[in-house]
């Protein structure tokens, strides 16, 4: 690691993440910043990283520019859409990779089972108190689109295999690896004409935008589930909208473009949707497991090494 590159300050979104991690190796100091107001033990000048609050990042990522020298950025997400372009390419950038993979992975097994085996409208005939027992779909022998291969598609992949589906896997390029064959983003249309399921987990970048867009949506077969447990923009929106109210396709979402979802949308009330507020990774398993990460993270400023999960290198090219 050159001068550089050499991180001594780290800001904290909050106190209770700070002292979690204390005390800090020798050589990092810690001081608390939640990017809402100023600094508490440290002047922006001397500051060298910065990890983001866990939640609504995105409405303070503004707030990164006042660091003059700042080398790095860590989330608290997988996703860390807006990051890059908040700080410009001579700054490193890490996910909290890894962190969010199980429970994330959890949600998505739990939307497509709560989707396919009609739980969604059992809980509202439960309100009726109304008994009406129906055949459902199963989970098994569904065949099954998964888009992203990433820490966590690979963690939904794994939960998939007991159920005895037809797993088909898509990422940016085709590609061959130990569990087999990945198709090319290029395949999607081809691919969606046979899905009865397509689980969106890629991340959301320029390329990635909108990549479910309207004619892979309207390759999928009548009845089809659109599980979308990445980022919402993935996912053309509106266009999946029209194809839900229709009646064509159904959605479990956990995530939306807009968020939140206007209380108005027809998505709220469309018998074929079942809609999370964004809480993939927000469960009993984040906090340990981010500490962790970011424990791993201060060892690495303070020995010299380059951090984990750069997304963007900056200082560390």
């Amino acid at each position: 690691m050159t001068n550089d590159s050499q991180i001594s300050t780290v800001t904290f979104p909050d106190r209770e993440l700070l002292a979690a991690l204390e005390p800090l190796p020798v050589g990092v100091r810690g001081a608390v910043w939640d990017l809402r107001s100023a600094p508490i033990g440290v002047d922006l000048d001397d500051v060298d990283a910065v990890v983001l609050p866990y939640i609504n990042a995105s409405e303070v990522l503004g707030e990164l520019g006042r660091v003059p020298h700042l080398k790095l950025v860590q989330t608290q997400s997988t996703g860390y859409d807006g990051v890059r372009e908040a700080v410009g390419e001579t700054v490193a950038v890490a996910s909290a990779s890894g962190v969010h993979a199980a429970a994330t992975a959890e949600l998505a097994i739990g939307l497509i089972l709560a989707s396919l085996r009609g739980i969604d409208a059992a809980v509202r005939d439960q309100q009726e108190g109304a008994w009406r027992p129906q055949r459902h779909l199963s989970l098994a022998d569904r065949k099954i689109l998964l888009v992203g291969v990433g820490g966590i598609g690979k963690e939904i992949a794994r939960r998939l295999q007991p159920f005895e589906v037809e797993l088909t896997r898509v990422g940016s390029s085709a590609r061959d690896d130990a569990d087999g064959h990945i198709h090319g983003a290029q395949e999607l249309v081809a691919l969606a004409a046979t899905a009865d399921v397509m689980v969106v987990i890629t991340p959301l970048t320029e390329q990635t935008h909108h990549m479910i867009n309207t004619h892979v949506l309207a390759a999928l077969p009548a009845g089809a589930l659109v599980v979308n447990v990445a980022r919402g923009a993935v996912v053309d929106c509106d266009a999946l909208t029209a194809e839900v109210l229709k009646g064509r396709l159904k959605c479990a979402i956990d995530v939306f473009d807009p968020e939140p979802i206007p209380a108005d949308h027809p998505l709220w009330t469309a018998e074929n949707a079942l809609i999370t507020p964004h809480i993939g990774g927000n469960t009993s398993a984040f906090y340990p497991r981010v500490v962790k990460l970011l424990k791993k993270q201060m060892e690495a400023f303070a020995r010299g090494k380059v951090p984990d999960n750069l997304v963007q290198r900056g200082p560390f090219a």
